[in-house]
């Protein structure tokens, strides 16, 4: 087996979680219009799937709900999540997923969001 056959998967490892984490903190960019803490932050995503594309890019998907099913930027917030998303360097193909599955509740926010909404 050749050295770049040992170290291509390792690479490719390592190029999907650089890919992530730009990711994340491109979507720690995004507010809910209501709530002034980011919708990571808040638990609203609940999955993020990076696969490397034979273009050299990656194709990112993103599953995530809202706080509510009557929230009112429901229409719009995949959208401002999409547009988050492929903001991200190396990311070709960006797909957001709106979920109700489980639903949200304030156990998925972060320490940070709930100190910052006094929610402790």
């Amino acid at each position: 087996m050749s050295e770049s056959a040992l170290t291509t998967p390792d690479k490719t490892a390592a190029a999907i979680s650089a890919v992530g984490e730009r990711v994340i903190a491109q979507l720690r960019q995004v507010y809910d219009p209501e709530i002034p803490v980011n919708i990571f932050d808040l638990g609203l995503i609940y999955k993020v799937d990076v696969d490397p594309t034979e273009a050299g890019t990656f194709d990112v998907k993103v599953e995530m709900t809202l706080t509510s099913p009557n929230c009112p930027v429901a229409g719009q917030m995949p959208a401002m999540v999409q547009h988050a998303v492929k903001g991200a360097e190396g990311v070709g193909e960006a797909r957001v997923k709106l979920v109700w599955e489980p639903p949200w509740d304030k156990s998925r926010m972060s320490d940070e969001a709930k100190m910052q909404l006094n929610m402790f």
